[in-house]
C-alpha cells in the first residue's frame, strides 16, 4: 500500500508538470514548428537528464537496448503528433485526444503485460474520459479531420510507450537510463525532421518559454517513468487525468478560460474515476 502511495505521489507530479508542457507547446507554437518544439523540449531534456545521470554515476550501458528502442521509438512519434495536434488544432482538443491513451493501456494489459483487467479500474478509467469529454468538449465542425485523427494516434502511441515503460520498470531498469534514451532518439528524430528546412533560432523573448518547456518535460518524464516502475499501472492510468485539471486551471489563468458548469462536473468525475483507480 506505501508503494502505491508513493507511485500516486509521483504522478500527481508528473500530470502537473505535463500540463506546464502543454501551455508552453501552445505558447511556443506561435514562433516555431513542431519538429523544433520538440527538438528544443528533447534537446534540454537530454542535457539535464544526462548531467544528472553523471552526478549520480548511473551508467549508460543497457541489457534491454531492444525494449529502449521500442519505448523511445513509439515515444517520439507519439509526441511529434501529440505537438503537431496542439498546434493547429485548440489546446482542449488535442489534450483530450491525447489523453485517450489510459483507455488503450487498459485495452492492450492483457496482450502485452499478461495482466488480468479489474472491470472496477477499467470503469475508472471510461468514468476518467467522460469527464475529460464534458470539460474539453473536443468538435470537429470547424478543425482539420487530419489533425483530429494525428490527435488520437498520439493518444494511441503514448498508450504503447506507457507499457514499454512499466516492462522496464518491472525489469529494474533505473529511471533516468529510460528517459535518457527517450529523449535521445527524440533529439536525434526531431534533428532530421528539421532538417528538411532552417531551423528558428529562439530570441530574449521565446527562450524562457522553451526552456520551461525543457524542464517541465523533464521533471513530468522523470516522475512518469517513476510512477510507473513502482505504482500500479492502471491506477496510474486513472490518475493520468489530472493533467486535464491542471491544464484547466493554467487555462483560465493564463489564457483567461471560461468555466461552466458542465466543466465543473468534468472536473469532478475525474476527481473520482482517480480516487477509485488508486484502489487496489
Amino acid at each position: 500500500m506505501r508503494k502505491l502511495h508513493k507511485g500516486t505521489f509521483w504522478m500527481v507530479l508528473a500530470t502537473f508538470c505535463f500540463a506546464i508542457m502543454g501551455a508552453c507547446v501552445k505558447l511556443g507554437s506561435y514562433d516555431f514548428n513542431t519538429n523544433e518544439l520538440v527538438f528544443y523540449r528533447s534537446g534540454i531534456n537530454l542535457l539535464i537528464v544526462f548531467f544528472i545521470m553523471m552526478l549520480f554515476k548511473v551508467p549508460l550501458k543497457t541489457n534491454y537496448t531492444v525494449l529502449h528502442l521500442k519505448r523511445s521509438i513509439i515515444g517520439f512519434l507519439s509526441l511529434i503528433l501529440f505537438f503537431y495536434a496542439i498546434s493547429h488544432l485548440p489546446l482542449g482538443t488535442a489534450m483530450s485526444l491525447n489523453y485517450t491513451s489510459p483507455l488503450f493501456v487498459g485495452l492492450l494489459m492483457p496482450f502485452v503485460l499478461k495482466r488480468k483487467i479489474k472491470f472496477l479500474l477499467l470503469c475508472a478509467i471510461f468514468i476518467g474520459f467522460v469527464g475529460i469529454v464534458l470539460i474539453l468538449k473536443p468538435t470537429f465542425a470547424d478543425q482539420s479531420f487530419v489533425a483530429g485523427i494525428i490527435g488520437l494516434l498520439s493518444g494511441i502511441g503514448a498508450g504503447f510507450a506507457y507499457l514499454y515503460i512499466t516492462q522496464l520498470g518491472q525489469l529494474k531498469e533505473p529511471s533516468l537510463r529510460t528517459v535518457f534514451y527517450f529523449a535521445l532518439i527524440s533529439t536525434i528524430g526531431s534533428a532530421l525532421f528539421a532538417m528538411s528546412e532552417q531551423i528558428r533560432l529562439p530570441n530574449h523573448e521565446n527562450i524562457w518559454t522553451l526552456l520551461l518547456l525543457g524542464i517541465s518535460a523533464t521533471i513530468a518524464q522523470l516522475a512518469l517513468t517513476k510512477a510507473y516502475k513502482i505504482g500500479n499501472t492502471l491506477s496510474n492510468a486513472g490518475l493520468s487525468y489530472l493533467t486535464v485539471i491542471f491544464s484547466t486551471i493554467i487555462g483560465v489563468i493564463i489564457f483567461k478560460e471560461y468555466l461552466d458548469w458542465q466543466t465543473y462536473f468534468g472536473i469532478c468525475l475525474i476527481i473520482v474515476s482517480g480516487i477509485i483507480a488508486s484502489k487496489k
